[in-house]
């Protein structure tokens, strides 16, 4: 941390109206803003983008024909009902709350033994089951009373009716059995004494992972709409030159395959990157052959220009189920904005929508790493939350300098529920953002030689996190 980073220090940059300082990440970020809001350039898509949403749109839909979207609400909530009963579970057998017992957070999570990097989670399961009328809190005390337990047979049962319910959303068997092994080790995957990690990867195979992100009726809606916003990129675009396509976090594999096929024998070079070198490898196993298919380790918290990227490199940037991870949203769209070639595109794919299973099973591996310091420096911050709304989203692009497309699928979509949504946006194009050259050179006439610079990124605005009373930070 650079404490000579004061306000008096970044009073006065050039061109810069509004700035802020962003800590972690393996190095200070500065983002700085020229013009007020007010003053630059209007944002939504162009008539293309428009249409191109829709051909999107349209992708999705044929790529779930055959589903009945309208039971998928009933089958998600058999989920979440199950994972309310395991949470309850869980909590009475600390028998804190028989006998009539109220109970403080702490004290909740002190009988549960529960890792500090995760008792977010468990902050999570006693607001979440309030808000079910499953416990109950006296706002004056802050106590937790009258906790609804489940029987025994009664959870077991529900467990069992997994089956039906994931075979109904699309997922494959696997994905059942990885709900059903997260429940039953719950207890001691708060404690981290065995890791969420080697329950969704057994024996270093991925097809669980595979069914979560590829196979479910609402992944390939989104996987299919995503591919065809690509794909149209291709075709947008004059000249001989391949598509330069950055996919960032791209784990499994589970959309590259989708987006690979749609782009057919369109010359790309497509840039495979993941933070892990076992996703390197299994997407070399899965895609190797491809022409044009390159691979690399890329960290979305870190400086990309440290990493071997260079700024305009790109035309397309695809990250799926991945940028939710960014510590700050704001900086990493800023970073991913500069690697794009002016007129470029930003895909995401992202769950805009907390479902109550995630909280017994995949948000184990969202939690703060062992020993880090600080999680979430944005909007998010103190909140005890991962995802981000789809209007958040749009908003968070705004700010970095995009022109949000519509996000996908629309609000009356029969899979809007599900959550799991398309955001993309186009590069905005304009010169009232400061030079981070220029900004990087008077704010070196100002430090110590001895100190590291931040990183700089310019911004179209700023979104402060806000204090528990709702003021910006």
């Amino acid at each position: 941390m650079n404490d000579a980073l004061t306000d008096e220090t970044l009073a006065g940059l050039p061109g810069v109206t509004q700035w802020q300082l962003v800590r972690g990440g393996g190095q200070d970020t500065l983002l700085v803003t020229g013009p007020p809001p007010a003053a630059r350039p209007s944002s939504g898509p162009g008539r293309d983008d428009a249409r191109a949403a829709g051909w999107a749109a349209d992708a999705g839909d044929a790529a779930v024909r055959g589903a009945d979207p309208t039971v998928l609400p009933a089958l998600m909530r058999q989920l979440d009902e199950t994972a309310l009963l395991t949470m309850a579970r869980v909590l009475d057998r600390t028998r804190l709350f028989r006998d009539g017992g109220r109970r403080r957070t702490d004290e909740i999570l002190e009988a549960l033994a529960v890792a500090p990097r995760h008792a977010w989670i468990v902050r999570r399961w006693l607001r979440t089951l309030t808000a079910e009328g499953r416990l109950h809190l006296d706002a004056a005390t802050g106590r937790h009373h009258s906790l609804a337990v489940p029987d025994r047979s009664g959870h077991a049962r529900a467990l069992r009716e997994l089956d039906g319910a994931c075979a109904g959303l699309g997922y494959p068997a696997s994905m059942t059995r990885f709900f059903r092994a997260a429940a039953e080790r719950l207890p001691l995957l708060l404690q981290d004494r065995t890791s969420l990690q080697e329950v969704l990867f057994p024996d270093g195979e991925t097809d669980t992972a595979q069914g979560n992100y590829r196979d479910s009726v609402p992944s390939r809606w989104a996987n299919h709409a995503a591919a065809s916003l690509i794909a149209g990129e291709s075709r947008r675009r004059t000249g001989p030159a391949p598509l330069r396509v950055l996919e960032a976090g791209a784990g499994v594999g589970g959309t590259t395959g989708t987006v690979l096929e749609a782009l057919g024998d369109t010359p790309v070079d497509y840039l495979f990157t993941d933070v892990s070198p076992f996703f390197l490898r299994a997407a070399r196993d899965a895609f190797g052959g491809h022409p044009g298919l390159r691979h690399a380790l890329f960290d979305i918290q870190a400086d990309p220009l440290g990493q071997g990227l260079e700024p305009g490199s790109q035309d397309v940037v695809l990250a799926a189920n991945v940028l939710h991870n960014a510590r700050h949203a704001g900086r990493c769209l800023a970073a991913l904005r500069e690697l794009l070639a002016p007129d470029g595109l930003l895909v995401l794919v992202e769950s805009c929508q907390e479902h109550y299973q995630a909280l017994t099973s995949m948000y184990l591996l969202m939690s703060p790493a062992p020993g880090e310091q600080e999680w979430f420096t944005d909007l998010r911050a103190g909140q005890d939350r991962v995802f981000l709304t789809a209007g958040e989203w749009e908003r968070q692009l705004d700010a970095a300098g995009f022109d949000p497309l519509p996000v996908l699928p629309h609000e009356e979509h029969p899979l809007a529920p599900a959550g799991q949504r398309v955001i993309a946006g186009r590069v905005r194009t304009h010169g009232a953002r400061p030079d981070p050259g220029r900004v990087r050179a008077a704010l070196a006439g100002r430090l110590p030689p001895a100190l590291p610079l931040p990183r700089i990124h310019a911004v179209d605005d700023i979104i402060r996190p806000a204090d528990p009373t709702g003021a910006p930070c």
